[in-house]
Parts: structure tokens; sequence; C-alpha cells
């Protein structure tokens, strides 16, 4: 039987495309459906091996659904969703919606730039009385991007220098829960994890009206908690290349990232690639590959004095 981390494993030859024959024509639907899937689980930062654990859905089964040759049924498209945390639709692509407003407002939407459609997103915070404050956003300065980007070193110094607390959003997880990071995912699942993200965010931005917060990686693939925090925090994206942010996780002497799968890298760049345009959302953006950390924390400096003018970043 094999593994997802062994390398003979060929996802094609598993879901019946011979590499040495033309494959057979794909229907369309299930082509956008398995890009999909695939697009949802990359944002989600889980592994294939993950997907089917938690969805009770063979990897085979998986690997056909992505390569867009899986004819799976509603339930397995379902149970899929739901470990994914997504919406049904959202998996299989159904643009329609429940009411008449609600398909007008899709209407308007559809086929408009990023540019036009975060403009549509500021305006219905405003309109929606969502909206931090201009002056109460620029106190709060929070960090996001994947683990190993230098959020928690950064973090910390610039609060440091700003007098200001420095709050790692995981810790108050783990708070809020009575557990562990790990004994949340094992026992509870991806969707509590969230449940209590949420809950933690929620607390910081009541408790801290001036902090700098370090912002779990994934916060991004939660709609409702990164609306939240672009609403309220002034962010910044804290970016680095694949291979340093492996470099540094392992550098700090977590071995996770590469116990027992082979693929950790691709899986990385994966997860990256799926969440790069959400993390683009940022106010600000820093680009740590290939710096040191005097060289990191002068840009941080640069970036937040333009951008809002931070007299005491020295």
């Amino acid at each position: 039987m094999h593994n997802a981390a062994d390398p003979a494993r060929d996802p094609e030859r598993d879901a019946g495309l011979d590499p040495e024959h033309s494959p057979p024509e794909r229907d369309p639907f299930l082509v956008a459906l398995g890009e999909r899937a695939r697009s949802l689980r990359a944002r989600r930062g889980m592994t294939r091996r993950a997907l089917s654990g938690a969805s009770e859905v063979s990897e085979r089964h998986l690997a056909n659904l992505e390569l867009g040759v899986g004819n799976a049924s509603i339930l397995v498209l379902r149970q899929v969703a739901n470990a994914l945390g997504a919406p049904l639709a959202e998996l299989i692509g159904d643009e329609t919606t429940a009411t008449a407003e609600g398909l007008l407002v899709r209407d308007l939407l559809r086929g408009r730039t990023e540019d036009d459609l975060r403009r549509a997103r500021l305006a219905l915070v405003e309109l929606f009385g969502v909206a931090g404050h201009p002056a109460s956003r620029s106190a709060r300065i929070a960090l996001i991007g994947l683990r190993g980007a230098g959020k928690s070193t950064l973090g910390q110094r610039l609060a440091e220098q700003l007098a200001l607390p420095f709050i790692e959003l995981n810790r108050e997880v783990e708070r809020v829960a009575g557990c562990d990071l790990d004994e949340i995912h094992s026992l509870l699942g991806v969707a509590a994890y969230r449940r209590y993200e949420r809950r933690a965010l929620e607390a910081t931005l009541q408790n801290h009206p001036r902090a700098v917060i370090a912002a779990p990686g994934g916060i991004v693939s939660d709609p409702a908690s990164f609306n939240l925090l672009l609403s309220h925090c002034f962010t910044i994206w804290i970016k680095a290349s694949p291979q340093e942010h492996m470099q540094r996780v392992m550098a700090q002497g977590d071995l996770r990232p590469m116990a027992g799968n082979r693929e950790a890298m691709a899986d990385l760049r994966r997860i990256l690639d799926g969440r790069a345009a959400l993390y683009a959302r940022a106010d600000l953006q820093i680009d740590t590959s290939g710096r040191t950390l005097e060289e990191a924390f002068s840009l941080l400096r640069e970036g937040l004095r333009e951008a809002i003018g931070h007299e005491d970043v020295a």
C-alpha cells in the first residue's frame, strides 16, 4: 500500500490517467471542481493526507477529485466541504443566492477587478458600521504571514520600541480554549480552532486599544476573522521565501514540518500560493527574504513611518 509520503506514487496513474498515453477528455465542470477543491485545501493549509483524515474520504478519491476525473457523490462533496470549513456552494461553484437582493449584489460584483472589489468591501465595512476609526486602526499593528516569516521576533521588538503590549494571538487562543494548539487540532478539529481564534481576536481588540499583534498564519482562511482584523488593525504582511520559512521554523527546533512528509516543501509552496492574494490585502508588505534581523526591522520601521507616521519608531 502506498502512503502520501511515497515518492513513487503517481496521482495521475492512481486516477486512471496513464502518462504514456493521451488522457481521456475531462469534463470542464469536474476540472473546475477539482481546481476549487485544491485551492480551498491550499488556502486552509491542509495536506491531502490531513484532508483525507478530516473528511474520511480516501486520499486516492481526493486525488481523483482534484485532477478532475472523480465524479464524486454529493455526500462525498459535503464531507470534503465540511472538512475544509467551507460552504458546499463554494466548493461546487454555485453562484446562485437565496434572495433577490443577494443575486443583484452578486451580479454587480461579478467580473470586477481586485481594486474594485477592495473599494466595495471597504464601502460595505463603512456602511454596516464595522470599520474601526482610522486613529484606532493605526494604534493596533497586526503582523500576518506564514509561520517562520519573523512575525513574533519583529513584533516583539516593535512592541518594545513603541512601548506597546505584544500579543501573540495563538497564545490567546490557547488561553480561551484551555488547552494547547496541538490538543485543539487533534481533539476538536479545525472548525473548533477557528471559533476559538475568533473569540481570542475579539477579546484582544476589546481589551487592547493599542498593541502589536502577531496573528496566526491561517487567520486569512476565515473571512469573518480576517475582516475583523483588517477593519480594526493596521496590517503588515511579513513575507519570506518558502525555503526561508522552512529553515527558520526548523532552526527554532520545530521539526514537525518534515516529520513523515517528504513533500513538505511542495505543501508549503501550495499553502503560500493559496494564501498570497489574501495576505496581499494587508496595508503594508515587508519582505524579510535574505535579510538579517536588523535589516528586516529597519524596513519595518521605515514602512511604518511612511505609512502612518509613527514617531516613536526610530
